[in-house]
């Protein structure tokens, strides 16, 4: 067996030749396979428009970001930051939409209002936030757009539910009268509402959630002429998960917003932010294994990277696909996409001194052994899925270790470094 799976052309001398030229750890990413995300998305079907944003929280490396724009998406920003990253990477304002929990004021508030007149959209997400840029936004003919908090959401873990009474995004349905009557006193109008519900929702929430939001536009905002649907589009990581059908889901939002048009005579343009389906799976965290140990009960087998590069199974209990590469490059030995031949069982820790530094955690936090083929001390260990919200993410610089460098495989065969391995000496540079 040579490749690591059956959705990427990723081999075992793409692996080990990548470690030998940055070192490990390392992300890699696979640029085919986030184009073929990007084109699944923005192939979806639609009724009168759609434009799908990339959650560039996801992964923000400008050259994630600019292949992902080129490819025709736009971009979901967080954070002021965020904004000012993806225009650093050369991304035009109008293609940005900030959403955030930041309330801008100050010299925060005139870059803010310095993006809007190029172009930037943003949304409001609470009565606060629309009042420090209302003003300013009528005065500019500026429209704004606003997310709503349903009262009801789902996500793969309850901190990754965005809409349920214990999550605090955007605008509860129950505040929508005085926000409609501070806008009527600014001589706004909402065109944009947003809601977005978790990440990895099913598919039966992300169908509520669409009739949902048709109801609150229908009910509460006569002028809005886009509805976006938020993201959390489900990614499979491991080979016994199930994506979401962003074709089946693209169909149902067009039925359903082609019914609202016959009621209401409105014509909806549709948005959606899918973050990890368009770059999870690309994402591959090569690490190299360093030591082997056991309890009466374990084995453990120990890596040069654990939660500092992958924090999500500490942080969610997430499950990754594992796969291991000989150190000569000449075979994958284990994949559990093909796992023929496992005779082994470990946990796979970190070098973190850390209880919880596992990439085999489970819901509760306890480390659960893995099957695989037993690997030897030199063998790459290379976690899959990683694409999102790792990178980005990761706790790098706990006991002093180095944010990873990350690599680009591109369709043409070709190693691409894309982010350099962090320094010492940049670790330490602002300290005083």
């Amino acid at each position: 067996m040579n490749t690591l799976n059956n959705f990427s052309k990723i081999t075992a001398r793409t692996i080990t030749d990548a470690a030998s030229q940055f070192g490990t750890p390392l992300y890699l990413y696979d640029e085919k396979l986030i184009l073929e995300r990007c084109l699944a998305c923005t192939s979806m079907p639609y009724a009168y428009g759609h434009v799908v944003r990339y959650a560039m929280k996801a992964n923000s490396n400008r050259t994630i970001l600019k292949l992902i724009t080129d490819a025709g998406l736009h971009l979901d920003a967080s954070s002021l930051n965020e904004v000012l990253r993806a225009k650093l990477a050369g991304i035009a304002s109008d293609k940005i939409m900030l959403t955030t929990q930041e309330t801008l004021d100050g010299n925060e508030r005139s870059k803010l209002e310095e993006l809007l007149l190029d172009g930037l959209k943003y949304n409001a997400c609470s009565l606060h936030q629309l009042q420090l840029v209302g003003d300013f936004a009528a005065k500019n003919n500026i429209d704004i757009g606003i997310r709503i908090h349903p009262g009801v959401g789902s996500g793969e873990s309850a901190t990754r539910n965005t809409g349920d009474d214990y999550s605090c995004f955007g605008i509860h349905l129950s505040d929508l009268k005085e926000v409609n009557s501070y806008a009527a006193s600014k001589g706004m109008k909402f065109k944009h509402i947003h809601v977005h519900i978790g990440s990895g929702a099913d598919t039966t929430m992300w169908r509520k959630n669409i009739d949902l939001e048709l109801k609150i536009i229908e009910d509460n905002f006569p002028d809005a002429d886009t509805v976006s649907f938020g993201g959390g589009l489900k990614e499979a990581r491991m080979p016994e998960e199930h994506a979401a059908d962003v074709a089946l889901l693209g169909s149902y939002a067009k039925m359903r917003v082609e019914e609202f048009f016959d009621r209401t005579g409105r014509k909806l343009k549709v948005e959606i932010e899918p973050g990890t389906y368009i770059v999870a799976n690309s994402g591959y965290a090569i690490t190299r294994l360093i030591d082997k140990k056991k309890t009466a009960r374990t084995n453990f087998i120990i890596t040069d990277g654990g939660m500092e590069i992958n924090s999500r199974p500490l942080l969610y209990g997430s499950k990754h696909p594992v796969y291991i590469v000989s150190s000569d490059g000449n075979r994958v030995v284990s994949s559990e996409f093909n796992p023929s031949g496992f005779n082994f069982e470990a946990v796979i820790a970190g070098k973190c001194c850390e209880s919880g530094d596992c990439q085999t955690l489970d819901m509760d936090g306890h480390a659960v052994a893995r099957a695989m083929s037993e690997p030897l001390i030199g063998d790459i260990v290379v976690i899959g899925g990683v694409g999102a919200y790792c990178s980005s993410m990761a706790p790098y610089n706990y006991n002093s270790h180095v944010q990873a460098a990350e690599v680009l495989y591109t369709q043409a065969g070709d190693l691409e470094l894309i982010r350099k391995r962090q320094t010492l000496e940049q670790m330490l540079e602002n300290e005083i």
